[in-house]
């Protein structure tokens, strides 16, 4: 069984965006005057209104706690240095902008004209997960360090439970999440189409394999 993230070497991009993110972080703390999420997090209001759209970049790399950053961080370690490693560094930075400024819009749009800011990784981090789960649908992913779950069927619970979130208030931008898988599937199937990834993935899901 692959452990996932586990054993690997730290490769360029996933090293850097994790400094990057503890960097802004830590400045949240020190100097939330000048870097907080009125200014850097994703307000659909200003977006629109004030075509404030650096927004879509910057609010990636705000987090709410200590929690936040620390999940969405460890999520881009175990997940980010497989896919780095398979696609390199522009390739993968480029998934990822890509996907997390894909989230950013879906957010803006379907929170059109709210004021309220949006801030974290997760839209990306999302999409790390569709792409792992399309390039390795098959490995292990231990829920809790314990109980392995095959990365498509857990790209595809949560993919679901992000579905059915989104119409709750919970503080939680859903659509983001959900927006950052779609776009990263998308982005896969045509720019892998070649490499026949994810064209039978739903397929897949009824072939019987063999047990861990």
């Amino acid at each position: 069984m692959y452990n996932v993230g586990f054993g690997m070497r730290m490769t360029p991009a996933v090293k850097n965006l994790i400094l990057a993110n503890v960097a802004v972080f830590v400045g949240q703390m020190l100097l939330p005057q000048f870097i907080n999420a009125g200014t850097f997090g994703l307000v659909p209001q200003s977006v629109i209104k004030n075509f404030t759209i650096w927004q879509l970049v910057t609010y990636m790399f705000l987090h709410g706690d200590f929690w936040h950053i620390f999940f969405n961080m460890f999520v881009l370690w175990m997940f980010g240095i497989r896919l780095e490693g398979t696609w390199g560094t522009q390739e993968f930075l480029k998934y990822y902008f890509l996907t997390g400024v894909t989230a950013g819009v879906a957010n803006v749009l379907w929170n059109f004209g709210s004021p309220i800011p949006t801030i974290g990784a997760s839209g990306a981090i999302y999409g790390l997960l569709a792409a792992f789960a399309l390039f390795y649908p098959d490995e292990p992913i231990y829920l809790y360090f314990l109980f392995p779950i095959r990365a498509k069927y857990f790209a595809l619970i949560l993919g679901v439970i992000e579905f059915l979130s989104a119409y709750n208030h919970d503080g939680v931008a859903h659509i983001a999440h959900l927006g950052g898988m779609v776009a990263g599937f998308f982005y896969i199937k045509h720019r892998y189409r070649k490499w026949g990834i994810g064209r039978n993935f739903f397929k897949d899901f009824f072939k019987k394999k063999d047990s861990f």
